[in-house]
């Protein structure tokens, strides 16, 4: 199906292992319980390039970070980066913030306003030669193209320069794992992009794993090579992009990235010599067909006005048009039929067939565009 559901009873092993020099990674198994009851239980390894951590505000992604930086200290569990050891309390191992050797930008920078560019980035050399310092100084402003700020301070800049001064200051001391906390989260699309991909050209060359908390889908889509979808302190969801977001296994996930239609569905009747069932939604009598496994969603809903004729799609539902509400150049269409349905259209279809609030409507729904997931 394209997704891996992540269990963290399951135990992962321990994860105090040899790895191979070139072989970046993080590998995390934590618990910690909170004084306001919220539990993190999680489990999960990250190679190098972009894992995404989404989900809603609350999931536990910050309280993840924090525990992987070493801000927040967990109940039990392991965090090891490479062949290193991080954190083990039945050994007595717990690696200070500073020796940890992780960058950690966070949505506020936290940049020193009363230094220049320079000396922000150069802030964490300072056990380094002179020489040296200077050298990785040069050399992270040149990939992240603010040499000509060096002498600027943060309040002298503007806000996507600042968070390239804040990208910098956190690699420059070549950390073995970068964490990100909604770095970009006020960032107009444009310049977004314009920092993600000096960032990507960073790692193809120093090839560490990022850590990427976000709760926009779209960044999902943008910025990963895998999403870990958390909620309630647990990972739920762990997979490619495409394979989490567009085919959630479950209703929390759905939620999250954006799927408008999500019903009850009760199964009445299976059809395999064609490869389908028929279900009811909710407590209605709208019964639609759907896949007997899942298969890809297609196009979602279209509407007519009179009932559709010689069409191939099996699910020709009646309904009245409950509101119309337009949004930009998108007409959003909410159409009861036992239960309600959101469909969008363009402005020309809802011209054309003349649309109003209280108008009986049929939905054209196609067998293979319905997805089906657990509760």
């Amino acid at each position: 199906m394209g997704v891996e559901i992540a269990r963290t009873n399951q135990s992962p092993g321990s994860i105090d292992r040899k790895l191979p020099k070139d072989a970046a990674s993080v590998e995390v198994r934590v618990k910690r319980q909170a004084s306001d009851g919220f539990n993190l239980d999680v489990a999960f390894s990250a190679t190098a390039g972009f894992t995404i951590l989404f989900g809603a505000s609350g999931a536990g992604k910050t309280t993840l970070l924090e525990c992987i930086a070493g801000l927040s200290v967990p109940n039990s569990g392991q965090i090891a980066t490479n062949d290193r050891v991080l954190f083990d309390p039945e050994r007595g191992i717990e690696i200070p913030v500073h020796r940890r050797r992780i960058g950690y930008v966070l949505q506020d920078l936290a940049l020193f306003p009363h230094l220049t560019t320079e000396q922000n980035i150069s802030y964490g050399l300072t056990r380094r030669s002179s020489e040296e310092s200077k050298d990785r100084c040069r050399a992270i402003l040149e990939s992240f193209r603010i040499t000509h700020l060096r002498a600027r301070r943060p309040r002298e800049i503007s806000g996507g320069e600042r968070q390239r001064v804040a990208l910098a200051r956190a690699l420059v001391t070549e950390p073995c794992v970068l964490l990100l906390d909604e770095p970009l989260a006020a960032l107009d699309a444009a310049t977004k992009s314009s920092i993600i991909g000096d960032l990507r050209l960073w790692n193809d060359s120093h090839r560490i794993p990022i850590l990427y908390v976000t709760h926009s889908r779209e960044e999902v889509f943008a910025l990963g090579e895998r999403v870990l979808v958390l909620d309630q302190g647990r990972v739920i969801a762990d997979g490619a992009p495409h394979a989490v977001m567009n085919a959630p296994r479950q209703e929390t996930v759905a939620q999250l990235s954006g799927f408008e239609n999500i019903f009850d569905g009760t199964v009445i009747a299976t059809h395999e010599d064609r490869g389908t069932m028929t279900c009811r939604l909710g407590r209605s009598q709208a019964e639609i067909e759907t896949p007997l496994i899942h298969a890809e969603p297609g196009s979602a809903l279209r509407i007519a006005t009179s009932r559709p004729q010689g069409l191939s799609a099996r699910n020709i539902v009646p309904g009245k048009m409950v509101t119309l509400a337009q949004r930009d150049v998108i007409v959003v269409a909410r159409v009861d039929c036992g239960v309600e349905v959101e469909a969008h259209l363009t402005l020309a279809a809802r011209d054309s067939l003349h649309l109003q609030p209280g108008q009986p409507v049929w939905l054209v729904l196609k067998t293979h565009s319905c997805h089906l997931m657990r509760a």
